[in-house]
């Protein structure tokens, strides 16, 4: 004799679902998704606006989830969900339960964020840091690395990636063709590495495949099969108002997840020094057009 469940609907426990959507949005911060604090919050946590934009989905989808009544989220949709909510293994796969799906399986690419690295990118409160998973998908930024390269929630989450964004986008890093060149083969570099151990990964062979149909550049090369070993680099970022600013980048290796932190800084008494001051200062606030010329933004891996 078939048993029937409340809240439940070919498989997807939509009540329980949508209470879970709603304590992990509540506990987070905004500092905790990169975002400012902003005026005062009359609710706690992030605001269904806020993890929308993070999670590459409507408002309207959201709330609907939230509020047990939503439609059958795709795997897509529950791991991009479960990354804006920074939720834990164990709970990330019980997000995919309560949905009626299954959890990723082993073998294809981490982008879920372990709560003591993002406590580890709450301690760079005076360095921008930014922390991508193996295909280079942008999966958290402190404060300071959304002022640095600008605000990451309004990207779509589909065009949320370094390498995308570097070779098909409008954001671009360098500061002269062969410093553009150096970036780009190191940038290839780290995507074919990946390729070699995710054979199986969907997005990272998807992502493969539209930039070199995409990106003349990033065909040539991807043919070259050039590997090298750079793990820290000095590169060059253009702000919109404080223009070129010089930065150490370096890469910390979160091993177990296959995930990279970049970290920027500068040596001390110097203009790019200076600049991560002005920055800490001002936030996501912009600047006045009269303090330093304006330029394009370009930012990047």
């Amino acid at each position: 004799m078939g048993t029937s469940r409340t809240g439940m609907l070919d498989g997807m426990e939509r009540t329980e679902l949508g209470a879970a959507l709603r304590t992990w949005r509540e506990r987070l911060r905004p500092a905790d998704a990169g975002l400012p604090a902003g005026v005062r919050r009359r609710t706690p946590g992030l605001r269904r606006e806020e993890v929308a934009a993070l999670a590459g989905v409507s408002v309207d989808y959201l709330t609907r989830l939230e509020q047990g009544r939503g439609p059958h989220p795709s795997d897509a949709v529950l791991t991009a969900l479960a990354r804006a909510l920074r939720v834990n293994d164990a709970e990330r796969d019980h997000l995919f339960h309560l949905a009626g799906g299954s959890p990723p399986r082993p073998g294809r690419i981490r982008s879920t964020v372990r709560p003591s690295v993002l406590r580890l990118m709450d301690r760079f409160t005076d360095l921008p840091a930014v922390l991508l998973d193996a295909k280079t998908d942008v999966l958290a930024w402190n404060p300071m690395g959304a002022a640095l390269l600008g605000d990451l929630s309004a990207i779509p989450l589909a065009r949320r990636n370094m390498a995308r964004l570097g070779f098909t986008g409008d954001r671009r890093m360098g500061g002269d063709p062969a410093e553009r060149e150096r970036l780009d083969r190191a940038l290839v570099s780290d995507l074919r590495r990946s390729a070699a151990r995710y054979p199986d990964d969907p997005g990272l062979a998807a992502l493969v495949r539209e930039l070199r149909a995409d990106s003349a550049d990033f065909a040539r090369l991807w043919d070259l099969r050039d590997l090298d070993e750079r793990h820290s680099d000095h590169k060059t970022l253009r702000h919109p108002q404080l223009g070129p600013i010089e930065l150490d980048c370096d890469t910390l290796l979160v091993h177990a997840d296959d995930q990279v932190l970049l970290v920027y800084s500068a040596a001390p008494d110097t203009p790019a020094a200076q600049a991560l001051d002005l920055l800490r200062v001002v936030g996501l606030q912009e600047l006045r057009a009269h303090q330093l010329p304006s330029v394009a933004h370009v930012d990047g891996r």
